[in-house]
Formats: C-alpha cells, sequence, structure tokens
C-alpha cells in the first residue's frame, strides 16, 4: 500500500480579523510571511501569515479602511480610508509618522516607489496622487481616467508609475516629466491588476474581461493575450525570476507563459475573492476575503509546472530579446535610509521633489494638526511576534537572519491545516479597545478578562475550562454593528414568566412547531430556485429572471442576485432593465442582508454602465429607422427613471447609522458621477 501524497494546494487558515467587514488585505512581497488588512471598524491589523493571533493592531481612521500596502522592506505600512486620508505608519518604532489628505473619495490602491520617499496612491475620484513623504504633501495629480482607480504599481526602475481602473484602461505616467506617457485600452472589462515583469520591459494587466494581457513597454503595444478564463482575473503576479506568471481568479490559480501565449498549469484553489498573492522561496501564498474573515493559502511551486519541470534547456525569459528595466538601487534595506546613489536617479528624485509649476497647490493636501496625529494608536497586540517580526533590525548585524521554513504540506487524506488552525486559536477581534477582549488563546495559554475567571483551585485540581457567559453577544449594543432599521428583540420570543420548568418532550415538541414551518419554507424556496436554473440552464435567461420575479419572492431575487454580482458579464441593459425594480423593493426591505445584495448589485451597475446609460438617454439622432437605437433609448429611460427612485431613498437613508453607512455613501458618489 503506497503512503498518501501530499497536496500541491491547500487551505493553510481562516481567522475573523476584523469586527466589521474586511474591505482590503495585502502582503509582505519581500518575505511573504506578514499580512495587513484593513475594514468597515477602520482599523489597520498586521498579522504573521500562518498564525491566527493579531500582531498589532493600528487605529485612528475616521471612517472605513479601503486600501492597504506594505513598504519594500516590510518596516512600514500605507493605509488609505474612504473619507480620502492616508496614514503611514513605522512598523518598527510602533507610531505614525503621516497622515496625508488631498483626495476627495475612496482611495482604492497604493504603491511604494522601490527606492524614493514616495507613495502613490489611487482613488474612486478617478485621480493617481504622488506623495512626497518627507514633505508631508502631494508632489502631483495625474488626471485622465474616467472611473475609479484599482490598481496602481511603480515600474522597477521608478521612473513609472502604471495605473489600471474600471473605466477598461491601462495609464503610465512618466513621473519625472509630470505626464501621460501611453493610454492602453483593448480590455474589454474593468482592469483589476497590474504588475511589471521583474526585468524586461513588460507590463501585464488581468481584467474582469477574464484575461490577462501582455504590453511591450518599448512600442506601447499590446503582444500577446491569454485565452478567457471562466471567472474575473482578480490578481496577478510575476515569478522572481519572470519565467511564467500567476493569474487568479475565483476559482483558479493559472500559471502562464507569453509569445506565444500558453498556460502551463492549472490549480483548483476556490479561494473566492482572492485579494493579494506573493512568492515566498518555493511557495505561493495567496490571500482572500469574506466578509469578516481572511483566509490564506498554500501552493507548492515545487509542483507546478513549469517550475517542478526540470528541462533540458534553460527557460527562456523571452524570445522577443527587449530590453532589460535598470533598476538604480541602493544598497540600504531600509525605505527611510535609501538614496538614490547615481546622478541619473539624483536628478530623478530632485525632479520628482520639485512640484511642478502648472501643479496648483491643493487645500488640505499637507495636514500639521497634531491632534490627528495624536488619535492615532498602535495597541502591540503580542509582544514577542513583533519584536520578532518588525523588530530584527535592533539585533546585531552578524546575527543571521530569521530562517523561513516553507509550510509543511498536509496529507491528501489529513484534516486540513486550515481547521486545525482554526482549533488551535479561534482570534477575537478588539471593537472600539486598545485592549484584548475576551478569550483569546495563544500558543496554549488562555487569557481570559478577570470578570470570566473561573475560581482558582487547589495546584493539584486541573483547571476549570472558560465558559462563556449566556448574555446577548455585545455586537448589538454597538451601533456600528446594528442590523439596519431592526430591533433583534423583535425576533427574539416573548419572554414570560415560568412557574415550572417543562419536560423533554414539551421543549421538542416547541422546537418542532417551528422547525416544521422554516422547512416548508425552504422546501418552497429550493423548488422555486431548481426552477429558475433548469430555465437558465436552458439558456433562456430573460425567461429564468422574469419566472424568479414573478414568484414575488424576495430571497429567490436575493439568490439570483448574488450569483450575478458574481458574474459581472452576464450583466447587460436588457437583464438591468428587469432587475432595476426589484432591486429598489429590496433597498426598501426590513431585512439587511436584502439590502446589501441591493447595494452590491446596485454598485455593479453605476460603476460599468453610467456612461452607457447617460448616453442613451436622448432618442437616436438617425434617418430613417434604428430599432435597436430605440430599444436601447426605452430601456436606458425607464433604468434612469428606477435610478431617480433609488437616488431618493438612497437621500433617506444616508443618515442612517449602521454597517450600510458607508456603502451608502459610495452608493451616492456613483450616482452623482450618473449625472455628470
Amino acid at each position: 500500500m503506497t503512503a498518501p501524497t501530499t497536496k500541491r494546494a491547500w487551505k493553510l487558515q481562516e481567522f475573523v480579523a476584523h469586527g466589521a467587514n474586511v474591505n482590503c488585505l495585502a502582503l509582505g512581497h519581500k518575505t511573504g510571511r506578514v499580512m495587513v488588512t484593513g475594514g468597515d471598524d477602520r482599523k489597520v491589523n498586521l498579522w504573521t501569515v500562518g498564525k491566527p493571533n493579531c500582531i498589532m493592531s493600528l487605529s485612528g481612521h475616521t471612517s472605513p479602511v479601503e486600501a492597504v500596502r506594505f513598504g519594500n522592506a516590510e518596516e512600514m505600512v500605507v493605509a488609505g480610508s474612504m473619507s480620502g486620508a492616508l496614514k503611514l505608519w513605522d512598523l518598527e518604532q510602533a507610531k505614525i509618522i503621516r497622515t496625508l489628505t488631498g483626495h476627495k473619495a475612496n482611495i482604492r490602491c497604493l504603491d511604494f516607489h522601490p527606492y524614493g520617499d514616495f507613495v502613490a496612491s489611487g482613488s474612486l475620484d478617478t485621480n493617481v496622487k504622488l506623495w512626497d513623504i518627507r514633505r508631508k504633501g502631494c508632489i502631483f495629480t495625474y488626471k485622465g481616467h474616467s472611473n475609479g482607480v484599482n490598481c496602481l504599481r511603480f515600474s522597477p526602475d521608478g521612473r513609472w508609475v502604471a495605473s489600471a481602473s474600471e473605466d477598461m484602461t491601462v495609464k503610465i505616467w512618466d513621473l519625472a516629466a509630470g505626464k501621460l506617457l501611453v493610454d492602453l485600452k483593448q480590455h474589454s472589462g474593468a482592469v483589476n491588476s497590474i504588475e511589471f515583469h521583474p526585468s524586461e520591459y513588460l507590463l501585464a494587466s488581468g481584467s474582469s474581461d477574464r484575461s490577462i494581457r501582455f504590453w511591450e513597454l518599448e512600442k506601447f503595444q499590446c503582444v500577446d493575450c491569454t485565452d478567457y478564463d471562466n471567472n474575473a482575473i482578480r490578481s496577478v503576479v510575476f515569478h522572481p525570476d519572470g519565467a511564467c506568471i500567476f493569474g487568479g481568479s475565483t476559482e483558479l490559480l493559472k500559471v502562464y507563459g507569453w509569445e506565444p501565449s500558453r498556460c502551463f498549469d492549472s490549480v483548483n484553489m476556490s479561494w473566492g475573492k482572492v485579494a493579494d498573492m506573493a512568492i515566498a522561496q518555493t511557495q505561493l501564498i495567496g490571500a482572500s476575503i469574506n466578509q469578516t474573515t481572511v483566509s490564506t493559502f498554500v501552493l507548492d511551486l515545487t509542483r507546478v509546472a513549469p517550475l517542478g519541470q526540470v528541462p533540458s534547456t534553460p527557460l527562456p525569459l523571452s524570445s522577443s530579446g527587449r530590453k532589460n528595466f535598470t533598476p538604480d538601487r541602493p544598497s540600504t534595506t531600509s525605505t527611510k535610509q535609501q538614496i538614490p546613489s547615481s546622478t541619473g536617479s539624483i536628478q530623478l528624485e530632485r525632479r520628482m521633489s520639485r512640484k511642478p509649476a502648472e501643479e496648483p497647490e491643493e487645500p488640505g493636501s499637507i495636514l500639521d494638526d497634531a491632534t490627528e496625529d495624536n488619535s492615532s494608536v498602535a495597541d502591540v497586540k503580542d509582544l514577542k511576534e513583533y519584536e520578532e517580526v518588525f523588530k530584527p533590525n535592533h539585533k546585531l548585524a552578524l546575527s543571521p537572519p530569521r530562517k523561513m521554513d516553507p509550510f509543511p504540506a498536509p496529507k491528501e487524506d489529513d484534516v486540513s491545516v486550515a481547521n486545525q488552525m482554526k482549533s488551535l486559536a479561534p482570534f477575537q477581534p478588539a471593537v472600539g479597545s486598545t485592549k484584548p477582549s475576551g478569550s483569546e488563546t495563544y500558543r496554549g495559554e488562555s487569557r481570559i478578562p478577570p470578570q470570566y475567571r473561573a475560581p482558582s483551585l487547589p495546584p493539584q485540581q486541573p483547571a476549570a475550562p472558560y465558559q462563556p457567559p449566556a448574555a446577548p453577544h455585545q455586537s448589538y449594543q454597538t451601533p456600528s454593528n446594528k442590523p439596519a432599521g431592526l430591533d433583534p428583540a423583535d425576533f427574539m420570543p416573548p419572554q414570560q414568566p415560568s412557574t415550572m420548568a417543562i419536560g423533554d418532550y414539551d421543549a421538542l415538541g416547541q422546537m418542532s412547531k417551528g422547525h416544521n414551518s422554516m422547512s416548508a419554507l425552504l422546501a418552497a424556496r429550493n423548488k422555486n430556485l431548481q426552477i429558475v436554473r433548469a430555465m437558465w440552464s436552458s439558456g433562456n435567461v430573460r425567461t429564468a429572471l422574469e419566472s424568479a420575479i414573478q414568484m414575488q419572492d424576495n430571497s429567490v431575487i436575493v439568490d439570483v442576485l448574488n450569483v450575478l454580482n458574481d458574474k459581472p458579464l452576464d450583466w447587460n441593459l436588457d437583464v438591468i432593465d428587469l432587475l432595476i425594480l426589484p432591486i429598489y423593493k429590496l433597498l426598501i426591505s426590513r431585512y439587511e442582508v436584502h439590502v446589501m445584495v441591493a447595494c452590491s448589485s446596485l454598485k455593479l451597475i453605476l460603476k460599468t454602465y453610467s456612461t452607457l446609460i447617460r448616453q442613451n438617454l436622448a432618442p437616436p439622432a438617425r434617418l430613417g429607422v434604428d430599432i435597436s437605437g430605440e430599444e436601447r433609448h426605452r430601456r436606458c429611460v425607464n433604468i434612469y427613471k428606477h435610478i431617480q427612485d433609488i437616488r431618493h431613498c438612497i437621500d433617506s437613508k444616508k443618515y442612517q447609522r449602521g454597517k450600510l453607512e458607508n456603502t451608502f455613501r459610495e452608493i451616492q458618489l456613483l450616482l452623482n458621477h450618473l449625472d455628470t
């Protein structure tokens, strides 16, 4: 009997990262062993990959955190919020360095310059800003996108910055000249991720059109494109030696080559909304987000083609013979100490540090308010892990660096490592406090608040296990965590004074009444969904949607919208025209989950189709009969009419406190874009 083989890809862990929804996540690309997350609770939390306990929690933002990024040496982190503010943190000193403001809407992406003290930020306000960390101000604002910016990357030589946008374009900006270098426009969907080749003049872009395009940066043209994936490409990363590129979608991770385009390997990851990927020695680390939880995944690169193969001849990096980047980086290891050494680098830094004459000073771009920074707190949760991860430079220079062993692969028939990690120490997020709250287990040691500790026992007796209190969860006491427009007490059975305890038989009888009702409800819902699925599978999408609407069951509509939200390419004007009224009805529902799903669909519609709707509000000005144009005009007018009703609904809810407060603000910004 042969021994069971190990997995080549597995889930490493899954844990609750924040007390509210997680909005963003980034891995440290130097080691691949640290991770930073930002959430609706306005906190920035730092983690060691593979361990479920938070190392440090950074607070001070006044609105949800929507973008995070490590410095190149992983000793700094920058976070951007919904209000448009950036906060820069020194992780070695555990303190804030700068607070920078200037964006007029949500910050969506960030990146550090490879050797200078500069940070770039992209926003929902369509602008890209370059910040000087030392001067505490914005050097230049790059304007040209027509929709939000999704991703930013500096070139390896530090002379360009590339921006990817919801407007389906990739723009490359010359930092020294302060102008647009080229506009790349061949994608047919929003561009979600971009990455420069580590050495060649090549840029890769992953898009919601399910493809990765490769752009040659001497003549600025597309030289190759991958076959279409089943889902949108959410993240791309080159292998450090440049031999291949990894593209992550909702279900799969694929390994691609180019010139000619080919798929070397495909791995089923099932990681959902993958947010970032990093290469750590012989393993690829991926991290994904699902509401309040974060999951990490590991792929063994030694068992993935072409890296796991032993070719007879070395795998060529490219058949084009294109020129390479010549990054001139200093020998220092700290971003704060890095100074360009050559004459060319010094000239570049001088030009970048000098604000161009045509760039006016923006009010609020320099924030010297000490109160703002004083309100920012770095709360170290695990001192030992913090000193080991973020303070290695305090040790002797001759000390060997900490060895990063690969994560051990589980057996094919073993219990997943993720389950072991979850059972080891589930993370209890600290909401609104700078101290750990609740019970936290770390390395076998239980840290329980005094009010919940069991009475002391004699030394020879084992300690009593911790029993959580029976009181209702504290999240109901926090306004930001309350369900919108709902009182949880309405869903609880009325409390009546009881004169005697009921027996087991009577208790089971009472429970079975509610169980039978719920079972009948779920059976009816399942039947309706099977009908919709049968029509959808046969290709009659419109008939399936009309049947779902005629069932007059909001739960079925919510299930259908959840499917469509995961497949943006299935939306079109016909689908929007059918579903815009049900979406409006869900927005005024008393159930928060219905409102959340409707908001997700509405954001997708406004981001993708607002320009098309606006352009077709006027009747087609053509001679003769234009049936398709008139039908498109009719649908857009109907959609716009219902959107105006939705606008009134959103306006009436914008002062409503709770989880949906920030979502309503974002929808308001998108609605304003529809009218511009």
